[in-house]
């Protein structure tokens, strides 16, 4: 990676997106924006303590199932006026009552309450993967009174600051928290987060901000040989990029290794035969055991027939021995959707991607919306996957994924966090599979550091994480 100019791994991704785009076809989109989904009544849910502010618990005051009882922070002590139920129909639960809004107020201090369930909006909760509870009515969050860690702070509506009196871990409806790895399936957010150059952020900054679990860890690649090193330099365990597992583990996240890139020698096409690629897969695979791995298509190489069919036969062999295991595979688009020739071959091969994700940057998107167009991208991604796989539309979209890139592109284009606060309200609509972008590192202001350890725009830091952390699948 050291030959490639600062600006990142895809810095040289605008010939080899020039090279397909005579290959595209138009479709159009006008992207909705929503916060969150309320899904319908009798799906499943999850049951368990809501902790806040100084680790303390959601509670029923006296664990009273009156109409009116109050609902505060207190010690945990395991209780049944601390067992909450967050169910898909929005509602969060505690002795056989929901949490609702006093008066069906959406003021600013609108005191919580418990009260029988009657489906009402100021019933209706949607927990974010960046830990805020809010009721989409007034779109506003559950708030801690004067951020009190106090026995018996009254919690209220307030408007969403981020604070940390506004951050709670909560069940999920099908079970586990957002974002939780024990649940067995990845976070569908997880930036990525490169080891290679520059001042890589730490992970536990990221996350302590923001409240996203996962990185998309980059990247492994060929040492020369069929043989899986960091950069296809550094060692797969034992060094820097290890330790960045650890302590995202040690945090309560986890990791998903990105395969290929733009530089470097590619695993794929290093490896001369299908079962020698699926062993190199799963020596990363059992080194860490995984629960996801990304194939990062953009190079080249990739355009031979013969390597594409080797990689999706190596998937194949991946995704047979490990059961559970998810597998994304991330590649260039143009503005009307991809070329469809990998996504074809996967499927007449018999492969199921967990998400076939496109990378909507660098493809003549100057002085136009990146929101707008990233929306249109992936509808063309939509048609692909339905097309190949003969899914309807709702599958289709169950299996893409998007991975844009923050600030100013390399081909000039500008990516702003309103941008991807459409690209997070699209994913909501249609329930993606995968939400991220290159990168962690670039996630904060410049201040004259390295063109890949800032985005080139008027930011916070980690402003576009916090963007697609809202993002509750």
């Amino acid at each position: 990676m050291t030959a490639v100019p600062p600006t990142g791994r895809r810095s040289r991704l605008r010939r080899l997106r020039a090279s397909r785009a005579a290959r595209l076809l138009p479709v159009a989109l006008a992207p909705v924006l929503a916060l969150g989904v309320i899904q319908a009544p009798g799906a499943s849910a999850g049951t368990g303590a809501v902790k806040g502010l100084g680790g303390k618990c959601l509670d029923v005051a006296g664990a009273s199932s009156a109409n009116g009882a109050a609902v505060q922070l207190y010690d945990c002590n395991g209780t049944a006026a601390q067992q909450w139920n967050v169910g898909a129909d929005g509602t969060v639960r505690a002795l056989g009552k929901c949490l609702d809004v006093t008066g069906n107020s959406t003021a600013n201090g609108a005191k919580l309450q418990l009260w029988d369930c009657g489906g009402g909006a100021n019933q209706k909760w949607t927990v974010s993967a960046a830990g805020d509870i809010v009721n989409p009515q007034a779109d506003k969050c559950l708030d801690v009174t004067d951020r009190s860690t106090a026995n018996g702070a009254r919690v209220q509506l307030w408007t969403c600051t981020g604070a940390s009196n506004q951050k709670w871990t909560a069940p999920a409806a099908g079970g586990g928290t957002p974002g939780d790895p024990g649940t067995g399936a990845p976070a569908a957010v997880a930036p990525y987060l490169y080891n290679g150059w520059g001042s890589p952020p730490s992970p536990t900054t990221v996350m302590n901000a923001t409240g996203v679990k996962w990185f998309t860890l980059a990247f492994v690649l060929s040492n020369g040989t069929c043989n899986p090193q960091w950069d296809g330099s550094r060692p797969l365990t034992g060094g820097v990029d290890q330790r960045t597992v650890n302590t995202v583990r040690g945090a309560g996240g986890d990791v998903v290794p990105s395969f290929g890139g733009w530089s470097g020698n590619k695993l794929e096409s290093s490896c001369t035969s299908a079962g020698a690629l699926a062993a190199a897969y799963q020596k990363v695979v059992d080194a860490y055991g995984l629960k996801a791995i990304d194939i990062d298509i953009e190079a080249e190489a990739y355009d031979s027939a013969t390597v594409q069919q080797r990689t999706v036969d190596a998937l194949r062999t991946v995704k047979a021995a490990n059961p559970g295991l998810q597998v994304y595979v991330t590649f260039g688009t143009g503005q009307n959707g991809p070329d469809a020739s990998l996504v074809n071959r996967a499927a007449q091969a018999g492969l199921t991607v967990d998400a076939w994700t496109i990378m909507p940057f660098n493809f003549g998107g100057n002085g136009q919306n990146m929101g707008t167009l990233t929306t249109r991208a992936a509808e063309g991604l939509k048609t692909a996957v339905k097309n190949a796989y003969g899914y309807s539309d709702d599958q289709a979209y169950r299996h893409m994924g998007i991975s844009s890139m923050n600030g100013i592109t390399d081909a000039g284009e500008t990516i702003t966090v309103a941008d991807f606060r459409t690209m997070t309200a699209y994913a909501q609509q249609h329930h993606l599979a995968r939400l991220t972008f290159w990168s962690a590192n670039r996630d904060r202001p410049c201040t004259g550091g390295g063109a890949d350890t800032c985005s080139g725009v008027p930011q916070g830091d980690w402003d576009f994480t916090r963007a697609l952390a809202a993002y509750t699948g």
